[in-house]
């Protein structure tokens, strides 16, 4: 007997008219974190067969657009476009179909052809990854919500990290649904910043306007940052202490804190810059239940 014919999440999308059993991992996030909401705009990367956007349908009702290099079989209220996700030219048709109230929810289920060798499947799959983030970033409305499936490996700690710069929440997450010999694993992100700066980050800044509760405002590329204990006028050095999708928070430090901070910035940029990047070979055998790239 086939092994999807004895897999149980298999059979329940057969008799529940999915298009694939990883129509269930969307789910079993969605119970996990609430990451689509009712009338969200979704878009899904990589969506082919459609497992993925007929579950997004489902839980939103609103707008969902679904990218693949593949032709993907007409649903019903769901929109499809053939492109390369990497390409400008699909970005604006995304963002042509979201209107002016944006992208609430971007999703990636999908995987790169796999050649059997985990080194470089596992280096093409972050590649992917990369380019589903930056669609995202390009893409997502303050606040919206990203989920992208990963390979476990050497990469995937940067890739996480990096992510999670860009979110308020951002957690590991692996499905009931995933095999357990499976190396795959969903980032869950939440609430997208929408600004280059993060926490930790040191600005001189000048104090513009005040808050309804008493907190001095600074402008940082046009985004807001409450200081408190300034008043208008002020001009001061700040350490961002939190980021919000819409707001930030900073706490106003001595010009000398500041200097001494810019500086181990600076001297951890240049240690990490000179770190080898090393890639670790698994055995071929771990591949042996390694999922199908839209499975």
């Amino acid at each position: 007997m086939a092994r999807n014919q004895r897999d149980f999440y298999y059979r329940q999308a057969q008799e529940s008219g999915y298009r694939s059993r990883a129509s269930y991992k969307l789910k079993q996030i969605q119970d996990k974190e609430y990451i689509i909401r009712r009338n969200d705009t979704v878009v899904d990367l990589g969506a082919a067969p459609g497992g993925w956007l007929q579950v997004a349908r489902e839980l939103s009702r609103g707008k969902i657009f679904g990218v693949d290099l593949q032709p993907i079989k007409p649903i019903q209220g769901v929109t499809t476009i053939v492109g390369d996700i990497t390409s400008e030219e699909t970005i604006e048709k995304v963002l042509e179909f979201a209107g002016d109230a944006g992208v609430d929810v971007v999703l990636c289920d999908a995987a790169p052809n796999l050649s059997g060798n985990w080194a470089v499947d596992h280096a093409r799959g972050i590649d992917l990854n990369e380019a589903a983030f930056e669609c995202a970033e390009k893409i997502l409305k303050p606040g919206g919500n990203f989920v992208v499936k990963v390979f476990q490996g050497d990469m995937f700690k940067n890739f996480y990290d990096k992510v999670s710069k860009s979110f308020v929440y951002t957690k590991a997450f692996s499905p009931p649904a995933s095999r357990s010999t499976s190396a795959e694993i969903y980032i869950i992100c939440k609430n997208f910043i929408a600004t280059s700066l993060r926490k930790g980050d040191v600005y001189d800044v000048l104090i513009e306007s005040m808050g309804n509760s008493g907190d001095g405002i600074a402008y940082i590329d046009n985004f807001v940052v409450f200081v408190p204990g300034t008043d208008i006028g002020d001009e001061v050095s700040i350490l961002l202490k939190d980021i919000k999708p819409k707001y930030a928070f900073g706490k106003v430090i001595s010009k000398e804190e500041a200097d001494i901070i810019r500086q181990k910035i600076e001297n951890s940029e240049k240690k990490d810059a000179k770190k080898p990047v090393k890639y670790k070979i698994e055995p071929d055998e771990e591949f042996d239940e390694y999922d199908r790239a839209f499975e």
